[in-house]
């Protein structure tokens, strides 16, 4: 039987691509979304599981066994949020999801998509707080892979949810093209990293952490 994956995120940017690179892979079974909207898919191997918000009991009413790995890619941007906003929606959003899915299956993986400089002692808040997301994880009783890039330059058509970034990255895309080539080690692209999440879902041992080198390396070939 081929895998099934859970991927959560995938209405935005970074999210866009891990799908697109899910979509491309013909080794994969079941794609079970995890979605607050519905999205539109041609793919006969997508399954939308819809909840409004990811509490605890909408998540518990969903039927994540038989998927082999979580993808897990959502997020908001730290800006105009405090510290403990992005708190909530970062860390014990995650942490639902992520129990959830590991009580649905003991045998799964979970694939957290955090940051470049993720560390819970660093003095910036979102570096701060991706690196407790990370530690958080470490206490689920499946595997976990932490993957750690820097800024993400949409190059396979991908859209942001938000009409206001869109036209950042369209008006920026020369610049995030730029940086790609000669800030190789901070930015990346959304190939890049929906292949590396894929590739390290399916290494064994998974590892702990992909970093950011790693991460670009799979944008190769």
């Amino acid at each position: 039987m081929k895998p099934g994956i859970l991927i959560v995120g995938a209405s935005g940017l970074i999210g866009q691509g891990v799908l697109t690179a899910a979509l491309q892979d013909t080794s994969l079974g079941r794609i079970a979304l995890l979605v607050r909207r519905p999205i539109s898919t041609a793919d006969v191997r997508v399954e939308l599981l819809q909840a409004d918000v990811f509490s605890d009991d909408r998540l518990g009413a969903l039927d994540f066994t038989g998927l082999d790995a979580c993808l897990y890619c959502a997020g908001p941007l730290p800006l105009g949020l405090s510290e403990a906003a992005y708190r909530e929606v970062t860390l014990y959003m995650t942490m639902r999801v992520a129990t959830a899915y590991a009580a649905a299956n003991p045998q799964g993986r979970f694939l957290y998509l955090s940051g470049l400089g993720a560390n819970a002692h660093s003095r910036i808040m979102p570096f701060r707080v991706k690196g407790e997301i990370e530690d958080a994880l470490r206490t689920l009783n499946i595997p976990v892979c932490c993957l750690r890039p820097g800024g993400a330059r949409p190059v396979q058509g991908e859209i942001s949810p938000h009409a206001v970034r869109r036209w950042v990255y369209r008006l920026g895309d020369p610049i995030l093209a730029l940086c790609c080539m000669v800030a190789a080690g901070q930015f990346t692209t959304t190939r890049a990293i929906g292949r590396a999440m894929l590739q390290a879902a399916r290494q064994t041992p998974m590892p702990a952490v992909v970093d950011h080198r790693a991460i670009c390396a799979a944008d190769q070939g």
